[in-house]
């Protein structure tokens, strides 16, 4: 099949630190090439690809500080897609909103992965455009009353991460995300300290919460329990991943896969975290990690997460969640979307000859 890959491009495909949505782009376009489909991967001009690269900006948009309006880059960006939308059997966005007027207005069938949440505000534009072909990437993302053709979870390149057969001595707690309230590194530290462990954090911090950061996060780290590491590369993200005991998820909103739980899992380290949005599909409970309605229970079950079987939790982050996994889901939505297209013409095609036949006939 020719397919288009729709990027986002605040960031580059794949990240070089911290971005869930571009690491998958990467694994799924790369994993397409390699089962010899044509595609095309529209992303940042900064992007590492097997697929053919068509840029909608020199760099990741959060590199470049000359750009007051990042939106208008996106505009653009989507545009060029839909100018050559009939040059592909598919397209695959993963830019959420942005796609969806112009999806309508071409042959192309076009799937929309939803990477983030549905709010008050975004949520009228999905309404408005209900019919369009969706891919939820946990069944818990689907409170919108849409268009779901499959739920296909994220993959993430197990051999990638190594694993780890004991965690580090002394021992500690991980924190992997963005600085921001709904990822909850504040409760991350409150469970540290609640149970008398230390807590290595590492992740950006975006604009937007540099206030949250300073005046919440950066008082209580000390470098001694509380260790703030910063960006981490994929490297040193597995190596803080695997080296330690747990890692912690205490996440206040609604999250929609959550990679680092699978990325923890597979270097070996099971994951302690809140029961909300897709946390009670990704881990399995009791076996991988431990689904707590509080964040009192989630220091309480540190004991019980200890004694977890690191070998179970890479086993089970190889059977659900790999990019085999992943890109068959994806292939199999794609054969069925182009599979109605291609009958959908075919019946209108027929269709028109027996019109065109009949009134012949009445000549």
């Amino acid at each position: 099949m020719k397919i288009a890959q729709i990027a986002p491009l605040w960031e580059k495909v794949p990240p070089t630190t911290y971005g869930g949505t571009e690491l998958v782009v990467s694994r799924l376009t790369d994993e397409l090439v390699r089962r010899g489909h044509d595609v095309t991967l529209f992303a940042s001009g900064d992007s590492q690809t097997l697929a053919r690269l068509e840029a909608g900006s020199p760099c990741a948009l959060r590199l470049d500080t000359s750009i007051k309006e990042p939106a208008m880059y996106e505009l653009l960006h989507v545009s060029k897609v839909y100018q050559h939308a009939a040059e592909f059997d598919i397209i695959h966005s993963h830019v959420g909103v942005w796609s969806l007027a112009l999806a309508s207005l071409v042959s192309t069938p076009t799937v929309h992965t939803l990477h983030g949440i549905f709010t008050r505000d975004n949520s009228k534009v999905y309404r408005q455009h209900h019919t369009q072909p969706y891919v939820s990437i946990s069944d818990a993302q689907r409170l919108l009353n849409i268009n779901y053709v499959a739920t296909v979870y994220n993959g993430i390149a197990v051999e990638n991460f190594p694993f780890f057969e004991q965690p580090q001595e002394p021992p500690y707690l991980a924190f992997l995300g963005r600085f921001s309230p709904e990822k909850g590194p504040q409760h991350a530290i409150a469970i540290a300290k609640q149970a008398g462990w230390r807590l290595k954090m590492a992740g950006k911090i975006d604009v937007v919460d540099k206030k949250f950061f300073e005046q919440e996060i950066a008082p209580l780290i000390d470098g001694k329990q509380i260790e703030f590491l910063g960006e981490v590369n994929h490297a040193q993200k597995a190596e803080l991943l695997g080296n330690a005991a747990i890692t912690l998820f205490p996440i206040t909103w609604c999250e929609p896969f959550g990679l680092v739980m699978a990325e923890s899992m597979a270097t070996g380290t099971p994951v302690i975290a809140m029961n909300m949005g897709s946390v009670s599909e990704v881990i399995a409970n009791g076996q991988t990690g431990y689904v707590c309605q509080s964040y009192e229970e989630m220091a309480a079950m540190i004991p019980q997460a200890l004694e977890l079987n690191r070998h179970k939790c890479r086993e089970h982050v190889e059977k659900r969640f790999s990019v085999t996994q992943m890109v068959d889901g994806y292939e199999a939505v794609y054969e069925k979307l182009v599979g109605e297209r291609n009958f959908s013409n075919w019946f209108n095609s027929a269709l028109r000859n027996s019109l065109e036949s009949i009134a012949s006939l009445t000549r």
